[in-house]
């Protein structure tokens, strides 16, 4: 048994290549036992890392762990423990959902008697308990995905990694299936790793996020900062807002506007110790600029993921597409 690791998953210089396409770039992660969200653009490699972190493919070089195990020497240990909902349509049409259900319990391990009975449970719990004996191909979008769902935690896995769950997915349909994936992470306390590229979905689902960009990580961290005295303050003013930016420049804080469309009276204003608080006041007070609003600044995972992918250096982004292009025209 591995030790009891508080990760979920642990990379260290990981790096995938196809012929001179680099997928993965030297990636480093330590991404704790949470619902855990993982976003970035199309060809950023998040696919790629799964496969990886899954078994279906090879690194080129270094190394990974996911529950404490490690991918390449204990990957029949790590399988028992995790579940995979691909993006792909992967069901048997031909079968119903009870059987290849359980026909999936059975192919992680479980006797054939408790496999059908573990499927019908976990059908219930999807919302599937009267559909059970439906055969799969007159099944609605929705319905194939919570199939997919089911399979994956058929065999009680303590992670499961769900690549686009809500894709093609109608907003009720989403919505149902979003709660489905928190009462699994919250209630039955299965980790989760949600692949998407719908922000709103992670935010809703996930307590860290990790973000890929050309094969790097831009971003890993908690989704919801803590709100400690050291956070940037939004401030709106009623009134003489150039004013008020003026009298904090000349008291040393540096504000700059909160990039809310359409209001000229809100900043940022970047915390510079105990001493915010009362240049804000004086400022306020010296260019008859009201307070309205006096917080600590939020930020929204859409910011996070933009200044995140935009971080990348413009060398580190090109060098992947120069790749590309050498090894299309050598294929050419």
């Amino acid at each position: 048994m591995p030790a009891d690791s508080p990760f979920s998953i642990e990379t260290t210089r990981l790096e995938k290549r196809y012929g001179n396409v680099v997928a993965l770039d030297h990636v480093d992660l330590a991404v704790p036992r949470a619902a855990v969200g993982l976003l970035g653009p199309n060809g950023a490699g998040k696919s790629t890392l799964l496969k990886i972190l899954l078994g279906l493919t090879k690194a080129t070089s270094g190394s990974a762990k996911v529950l404490g195990w490690d991918i390449d020497r204990q990957s029949r240990e790590l399988r028992r423990r995790v579940g995979y909902m691909p993006e792909a349509e992967t069901l048997a049409e031909g079968a119903t959902a009870a059987d290849f259900v359980a026909h999936m319990a059975e192919m992680s391990g479980l006797p054939r008697r408790a496999a059908r009975q573990r499927a019908a449970d976990v059908l219930y719990q999807v919302g599937l308990d009267e559909e059970r004996y439906r055969l799969i191909k007159g099944f609605s979008t929705g319905m194939k995905q919570r199939v997919k769902l089911a399979q994956a935690i058929v065999h009680d896995p303590e992670l499961v990694f769900l690549d686009e769950p809500t894709n093609g997915l109608d907003p009720l349909g989403r919505d149902e299936m979003l709660a489905l994936i928190e009462r699994i992470h919250r209630q039955l306390g299965i980790l989760v790793v949600l692949s998407s590229h719908i922000l709103d979905d992670v935010e809703r689902v996930c307590d860290y996020v990790v973000v890929l960009d050309h094969g790097r990580v831009a971003a890993s961290q908690p989704l919801r900062q803590p709100e400690e005295a050291t956070a940037d303050l939004h401030v709106r003013v009623g009134s003489h807002p150039e004013a008020f930016l003026r009298r904090l420049a000349e008291a040393g804080i540096a504000a700059r506007p909160a990039g809310i469309e359409y209001a000229t009276d809100e900043f940022i204003v970047s915390r510079d110790g105990d001493r915010t608080l009362d240049a804000i006041r004086d400022a306020a007070a010296e260019s008859d600029a009201s307070l309205r609003l006096l917080r600590p600044a939020a930020r929204s995972l859409e910011d996070l993921y933009i200044d995140s992918v935009g971080a990348i250096p413009p060398e580190a982004r090109a060098e992947p597409a120069r790749r590309n292009g050498r090894a299309r025209r050598g294929a050419a």
